[in-house]
């Protein structure tokens, strides 16, 4: 397990508009999935701080979703909530 990082070691300020991209095989309910997951962690969240690309050929879905991260706790707990669900391939 990694060690916290203190405030004064972050990158990051908080709170802040951080985005996540999440990618995962196009699917109808994939972007309402998402939303759900990510609101869950920051309720601030909803379908306006949401950017969808398809991949070139249509089989891949891209999203940004821009969270409001107030904490580097709540943005490991989105990470993980979202790595590890079903329809998500890949979060950077």
């Amino acid at each position: 397990m990694m060690k916290p990082i203190s405030p004064e070691e972050s990158l990051i300020e908080y709170p802040s508009d951080f985005p996540i991209k999440v990618m995962g095989a196009t699917h109808d309910a994939f972007a309402t999935t998402i939303i759900e997951v990510v609101v869950e962690h920051d309720p601030t969240f909803h379908e306006g701080k949401l950017e969808s690309r398809p991949s070139a050929k249509g089989n891949y879905t891209s999203l940004t979703c821009t969270v409001r991260a107030t904490s580097r706790e709540q943005l490991d707990n989105i990470y993980r909530a979202l790595s590890g669900h079903p329809m998500v391939k890949m979060v950077l």
